[in-house]
């Protein structure tokens, strides 16, 4: 038996590759399958099964290309209704991987085809669970993404959560392993740990909505407590993984057409594109192509292309480091954004060439943002997460966070010069391109953000612990 997490960070997402006897099964792979099929083409292994365990939100899940390329079929739990050739499985209903079975364990509450599968090795013991957005180290999936398509409160989702884990997953046996769907850092929870592999026994230990003692009206009260709005993509990407995509050639083969300035400017004309900028920060803060936004290719990229763009339809530019242009249409179509148009050949110094208009964006370290703040009162705004704001701050900033930068527009100043941070650099350059494009540009950017602010003695508020928040 071989089991193997196949981690994605910057979406933390784990998909999953399962061996036996020369049979192979994936769980909830990602788009781009070429990395499935190599892995079992190394064990001379056929893939027999891809395993979903519900309708992701927060990514395009690589199922039906998969399928199509290796003739295995796609398995959903019960309550799917996908729009192509899939099995829907019943609960309790078992499938032969060599010498091992997965059993389907229907746990709505997340979705409401929300399945967990048991891995039950050769000797017939309970070895792991596959738990999706189910169960969390951690945590569990937020009950509130399926509220339309189930007809349900997200009240009425988390009870039937609660009684999916305790019916169906809290007897299992202690030592059971859990491989969730995400890690730390994913918007499909609020509070999970940044380990990816755990113990059952351990969960029931530190997870606080697997408490014994816990009750349906505490479980609905503290798992619905603090959620956020989900980020505008997820819908999109549900629509796509139940309805069905373009295989990733087609989008990468649209992608990869090579545009001068000049054809760029038509595209952009013709075609309402943006022109996303995924270089450096700081590289994108010296010189951009005017109303361009940047969202670095070396950050948490996917999600926030998602989470700002929101619309997948919406036709993309690139500008990026040359040779980094198909990784970029990749990450772009794991979350749903198909429509890249081209990108600028030659990078941005094929536009400077060109002799077109360039913008810059002011960029100050923190030692010289901290003279600024003991010289005269300025305007700050803090572009992290309430959370990350709520630990510890600047004293009179204000809390615009990115994830809702453009509900926050009238908020900032328009002729004085006003200061924006984030942990560390990466979101409010995003932040300051996004106001830039909106024709704020009295506006500078504090580089290294909290990070940098804390060492360099800038005053901030003693921080709170997390536990504390409430």
């Amino acid at each position: 038996m071989r089991i193997e997490q196949i981690y994605t960070g910057c979406l933390a997402q784990g998909a999953y590759y399962i061996e036996s006897n020369g049979e192979a099964a994936i769980i909830d792979p990602l788009r781009d399958t070429q990395p499935y099929k190599e892995r079992a083409a190394d064990d001379e292994a056929t893939i027999k099964y891809i395993f979903e365990t519900h309708f992701h939100a927060d990514f395009v899940s690589g199922h039906v290309t998969l399928s199509k390329e290796t003739g295995a079929p796609i398995i959903f739990g019960p309550e799917a209704a996908p729009a192509f050739k899939a099995i829907t499985a019943v609960d309790g209903q078992e499938f032969k991987i060599g010498k091992l079975t997965m059993k389907v364990l229907h746990t709505p509450g997340h979705t409401m085809e929300s399945t967990t599968y048991l891995l039950i090795d050769e000797n017939g013991k309970d070895h792991a669970i596959f738990s999706g957005d189910t169960l969390f180290l951690g945590d569990v999936g937020r009950p509130d993404l399926a509220q339309k398509s189930a007809d349900m409160t997200q009240e009425q989702l988390a009870g039937v959560l609660f009684d999916s884990l305790r019916t169906k997953i809290m007897t299992l046996a202690d030592d059971v392993i859990v491989y969730p769907a995400h890690g730390a850092g994913s918007a499909c929870g609020k509070n999970m740990m940044k380990e990816t592999v755990d113990t059952l026994g351990n969960q029931k230990k530190m997870n606080y909505a697997l408490r014994a003692d816990m009750t349906r009206e505490e479980f609905v009260k503290e798992v619905t407590d603090g959620l956020l709005p989900p980020p505008g993509y997820f819908p999109f990407n549900v629509k796509m993984n139940k309805e069905g995509y373009d295989d990733l050639d087609t989008v990468i083969k649209r992608g990869t057409k090579a545009l001068t300035p000049d054809e760029l400017e038509v595209v952009v004309n013709e075609t309402g594109a943006m022109i996303l900028d995924v270089r450096h920060q700081q590289i994108f803060a010296k010189g951009h192509i005017p109303r361009s936004i940047f969202i670095g290719i070396d950050g948490g990229f996917a999600p926030w292309a998602g989470a700002l763009i929101k619309d997948v339809k919406q036709p993309i530019i690139l500008i990026a480091e040359p040779g980094r242009e198909e990784e970029t249409i990749t990450r772009l179509s794991r979350v749903g954004f198909d429509n890249t148009l081209g990108y600028l050949k030659g990078g941005f110094d094929a536009w400077v060439a060109s002799g077109k208009e360039i913008d810059s964006l002011i960029s100050i370290p923190a030692v010289d943002f901290k003279i600024k703040l003991e010289e005269n009162k300025i305007p700050v705004f803090d572009v992290r997460k309430d959370g990350e704001y709520a630990k510890s701050h600047i004293d009179g900033a204000i809390l615009t966070p990115l994830d809702f930068i453009n509900v926050h527009l009238q908020e900032f100043p328009t002729e004085e010069t006003f200061y924006v941070h984030c942990a560390g650099g990466y979101r409010s350059m995003i932040a300051a391109s996004i106001l830039k494009s909106r024709g704020i540009h009295n506006l500078v950017e504090v580089a290294g953000g909290f990070k940098a602010i804390k060492e360099a003695g800038i005053n901030v508020t003693d921080e709170v612990c997390p536990s504390t928040l409430k």
